[in-house]
């Protein structure tokens, strides 16, 4: 059993158990890990595939084991590298975040920006993506940190920072009926809304507000991004229901915001990170600049 068996069995899973994909990838014939393979199984005792014919199917019970210690192998050669590019220079590497667009545009800007006054020559990559897909990101090692508030439940494998705590806002043109007077549920359901799609921006705490009424909400229009919902309650579609941070009094001036946090309960942002990743030392800081912001915006 040796290093480059352990890493064929990860490029196999990776592709789909594809034999000749795997070839390629390793810039081997394929008979070549054909042999490999029989000769990891035949150390082992028992086959770790389903075949058909000579074709890979799948994993047995004992393969889906043994990945398992592969898939531990595999991080544990990536902390390796990883530690020793952070001693070498702790001054500089690639940080991969994995946001949301609402995070990404009214949340991250200013500890981003005190994070490159310290961390110049550090590379920022941020992938914007669904909440579902954000922890998807972690796993496969695409980001090294996530920060979601939707979507991101108790996961063993993970870390889970509590960022800060928001509440939604409704926003309106100044002419509408919400723009002044007390804010109800019934009144609220007496309007089209316009908030967002569901898993995204605290959308179940929406729903939670309603649960236990017999009142509806009309949502006429559901979308991830927050400037959407804003550019079509400027065009008179409804009452838009968004997080009350992504209110700008500058560009927004236009409209009117009204708190949510007597009918709505609070979301809560989590910063997450998988527990087996080593961060380096410039991660860490990230995560302190993150935690700094969001003291600031609870204070």
């Amino acid at each position: 059993m040796n290093l480059s068996q352990i890493e064929l069995l990860r490029i196999l899973q990776e592709n789909n158990f594809s034999l000749s994909k795997a070839a390629d990838q390793m810039h081997i014939v394929q008979s070549a890990v054909s042999r490999q393979l029989q000769l990891f199984e035949a150390e082992l005792g028992s086959p770790i595939y389903e075949r058909q014919g000579k074709r890979l199917m799948g994993l047995t019970p004992l393969g889906l084991r043994v990945m398992e210690e592969v898939a531990a192998i595999d991080g544990a050669k990536r902390n390796i590298k990883v530690i020793a590019a952070d001693y070498l220079d702790s001054q500089q590497g690639i940080l991969h975040i994995a946001t949301t667009h609402t995070q990404a545009k009214y949340f991250l800007p200013k500890p981003i920006l005190r994070f490159k006054d310290k961390y110049p020559a550090v590379k920022i990559y941020m992938l914007e993506a669904a909440p579902e897909q954000l922890i998807d990101k972690l796993h496969s090692r695409q980001a090294d940190i996530a920060i979601c508030t939707e979507k991101i439940a108790e996961d063993e494998n993970l870390v889970l920072n509590r960022c800060y705590a928001w509440h939604h806002a409704v926003v309106v043109p100044k002419t509408h009926p919400l723009s002044s007077g007390e804010i109800t549920l019934e009144r609220l359901a007496s309007f089209p809304i316009l908030t967002y799609g569901f898993g995204f921006t605290g959308r179940s705490n929406i729903e939670a507000a309603f649960k236990n009424t017999e009142l509806k909400l009309d949502i006429t229009l559901a979308a991830a991004d927050t400037d959407v919902i804003k550019t079509y309650v400027r065009l008179g579609m409804g009452v838009g229901i968004i997080a009350g941070m992504a209110y700008d009094p500058v560009m927004d001036q236009d409209l009117v915001i009204r708190d949510l946090s007597h009918l709505v309960p609070s979301s809560t942002t989590k910063i997450a990170y998988l527990k087996n990743n080593y961060l380096p030392l410039y991660s860490r800081h990230f995560i302190d600049e993150l935690l700094l912001a969001a003291s600031e915006l609870n204070s």
